[in-house]
């Protein structure tokens, strides 16, 4: 077993994350959720400043899923990975 935490499960076919399997990656989720909505409701949608903020965002919600993934991001075919 890997020394790696999962706190994603992976895409049954694609590349990439699933839904959360732990509370941490609960919490990533809902906070990702939280600082977008937020941004876009201060700022509105069309703000630079909404998106100099969502950007940043996804690309850490991005890092931490592919690092925190069971079984890393890979491209898989269904039941047959």
């Amino acid at each position: 077993m890997s020394d790696r935490p999962e706190w994603f499960a992976a895409k049954s076919y694609g590349l990439g994350a699933g839904l959360p399997i732990s509370w941490q990656g609960w919490a990533i989720l809902i906070g990702f959720i939280a600082i977008v909505g937020l941004a876009a409701w201060l700022f509105g949608e069309d703000d630079p400043r909404a998106l100099a903020i969502a950007i940043p965002a996804i690309a850490v919600l991005l890092i931490i899923t592919a690092r925190t993934t069971r079984g890393g991001w890979r491209w898989r075919w269904g039941r047959r990975d």
